[in-house]
C-alpha cells in the first residue's frame, strides 16, 4: 500500500481485498496519427470536473499529435492535474489525448471503477503524487500502477454501483434544479437591467423616436449619444515594449483580470516602465474597464474600477473608459454594457474570428448611450444597485445548496467505495423506489 494511502481506511470489510490497479486493468496503449471528421475524440476541457459526464465531442482534423483509441466501456481518468476531477466510463468507441488514460478494467466493475476514481481518498492521493509545478500530472508506470484500491467481490460490487447510480441520479436532479433556478435569477437579474437602463423606472413612460437603428425608442427627456461624446477612452500598454532609462515597476491589468461580472485579481503581472509613461495609463477610481478582444459574449463588457490597486496600469487589449462627470456615471455605463442591448450591439460590430472577437476604440466610441437626466441615470444606478445586492443575496443561497448537495455526493461516494457504508439489496431497492 502506498505510503499514507491506509489513513482513509481502518480494516477493510471482511472478503474485500487491496489489488494494485495495474492488477485488476489494462492501460490502452494503441494510438492513431489519422484525422477524422468523425466527432469521437476527446479533450480533458470536453469532461466535465466531478461528475463523470461528457459535456461535448470533437474531431480530430485539426490535432497534431498522436491520440489515444479507447473502447466503449473503457473507464478515462485525466492525468493532468487531477485535482480537477476528470473521470468518464466510455458510452462510445472513440479517441483521447495523451492527457487522458483510458483503463479497461478487467478484473474490476467499470462503475465500481469510475467509482474509485470519484473518491475523495483517490483524488487526494492523486494530487500528491501528482510532479510538475505549473502542469502537475500522475504517471501510470511509476505511480497510479502502484495504486491499491480496495476491492469487494463481485456482488457487492454491482449492489454498489447500483446503489450509487441510483443515489446519483437524485443528488444530480436535485443539484441541476438548482442550477435551473440559478439560470432564472439571472435572467431577471439582467431584466431589471435591460429595463432600466433603455426604459428608466417609470411605469408608461412616453417614449420618443430616434432615427437609430440601434435603439429606435427612448423615453421622453433622454438623449442618445455617441460614447465618444461622453467619456475619454484610453488605451492601454502594447506589451513587449522596450524601455529604457530609469524604469519603476508597477502593476498592471491584463485581459484574464477582467472577468464577466467581476474582477480577478489573485495574480496581477508587474511592469517595468518610465514614470511618464505609467503616468498616462494609470487607472483611476471611476474608470469603466473594458475589454478589446476575447469570448464573443464578453467583448465590450465594462466593469467598474474602484482604485483596488494603487498606481495600477492596463494592457493595451483593455479600455479604460473615463466618464464626464457632468454627463454619465461610470455605474451607469457599466450596467448599460452588461444588459442585452450592449451585449447586442458589441456582439454584432465585434470582428470575428475562428475562436475570438474584438473590437476597437473606434465602435467603442461610436456605442449609443440612451443617455437620462444625470440625476434620473443616479436613481436608476441606486434601483439597480439595490436589485442586483438581493439577488446575489438568493444566489449565494442557492449555491451554498448546490455545494451542500454535491459535497454529500462525493461524500456517500468515498464512504460507499471504502466499505464504510454497507450497502445491501434492501438498500438499493429502496433508493430506487425514492427516486421514482
Amino acid at each position: 500500500m502506498i505510503a499514507g494511502q491506509k489513513d482513509f481506511f481502518n480494516d477493510l470489510p471482511s472478503g474485500w481485498t487491496f489489488d494494485r490497479l495495474k492488477d485488476v486493468v489494462e492501460l490502452r496503449n494503441e494510438k492513431t496519427s489519422e484525422a477524422s471528421e468523425e466527432e469521437d475524440y476527446l479533450e480533458l476541457e470536453d469532461i466535465e470536473p466531478g461528475t463523470g459526464r461528457i459535456l461535448g465531442k470533437r474531431n480530430t482534423l485539426e490535432v497534431i499529435s498522436a491520440v489515444t483509441i479507447f473502447k466503449k466501456g473503457d473507464v478515462l481518468f485525466g492525468k493532468l492535474r487531477p485535482y480537477l476531477e476528470k473521470f468518464y466510463e466510455a458510452e462510445f468507441n472513440g479517441k483521447c489525448t495523451g492527457e487522458i488514460l483510458a483503463f479497461r478494467p478487467f478484473k474490476v466493475n467499470s462503475r465500481f471503477l469510475l467509482y474509485c476514481f470519484a473518491s475523495r481518498w483517490f483524488i487526494e492521493y492523486c494530487n500528491a503524487l501528482a510532479y510538475g509545478a505549473k502542469m502537475p500530472r500522475v504517471s501510470w508506470p511509476t505511480q497510479l500502477a502502484k495504486f491499491n484500491i480496495p476491492l469487494p467481490p463481485a456482488k457487492e460490487q454491482q449492489l454498489i454501483t447500483d446503489y450509487l447510480d441510483a443515489s446519483c441520479a437524485i443528488i444530480d436532479k436535485a443539484s441541476n434544479a438548482k442550477c435551473s433556478q440559478l439560470l432564472t435569477i439571472d435572467s431577471l437579474g439582467k431584466a431589471f437591467i435591460q429595463q432600466a437602463v433603455t426604459r428608466g423606472l417609470l411605469h408608461n413612460v412616453k417614449l420618443i423616436d430616434t432615427g437609430n437603428a440601434w435603439m429606435e425608442k427612448i423615453p421622453q427627456g433622454w438623449q442618445l449619444v455617441s460614447l465618444k461624446r461622453l467619456a475619454k477612452i484610453q488605451g492601454g500598454l502594447t506589451l513587449g515594449k522596450q524601455y529604457t532609462g530609469t524604469l519603476v515597476e508597477r502593476p498592471y491589468l491584463r485581459v484574464g483580470n477582467v472577468q464577466d461580472g467581476c474582477l480577478e485579481l489573485s495574480d496581477v503581472s508587474k511592469i517595468e516602465i518610465p514614470a511618464n509613461e505609467a503616468a498616462g495609463v494609470e487607472l483611476q477610481p471611476g474608470d469603466v474597464l473594458m475589454t478589446e478582444g476575447g469570448d464573443l459574449d464578453k467583448l465590450g463588457r465594462g466593469y467598474l474600477w474602484d482604485g483596488q490597486i494603487p498606481g495600477c496600469l492596463h494592457q493595451n487589449h483593455i479600455f479604460a473608459v473615463r466618464c464626464l462627470p457632468y454627463k454619465l456615471k461610470p455605474s451607469f455605463l457599466a450596467y448599460l454594457t452588461s444588459a442585452k442591448y450592449g451585449r447586442d450591439y458589441f456582439e454584432a460590430t465585434g470582428k470575428k474570428t475562428t475562436n475570438l472577437a474584438n473590437t476597437n476604440t473606434t465602435k467603442v466610441g461610436q456605442f449609443p448611450i440612451p443617455l437620462p437626466p444625470l440625476p434620473e441615470q443616479e436613481n436608476i444606478c441606486a434601483y439597480l444597485d439595490r436589485k442586483i445586492f438581493e439577488i446575489n443575496g438568493i444566489k449565494t443561497i442557492i449555491e451554498k445548496q448546490i455545494s451542500t448537495l454535491l459535497a454529500y455526493r462525493r461524500s456517500l461516494i468515498h464512504e460507499c467505495v471504502t466499505g464504510q457504508r454497507r450497502v445491501t439489496e434492501a438498500d438499493v431497492k429502496k433508493v430506487r423506489e425514492y427516486g421514482c
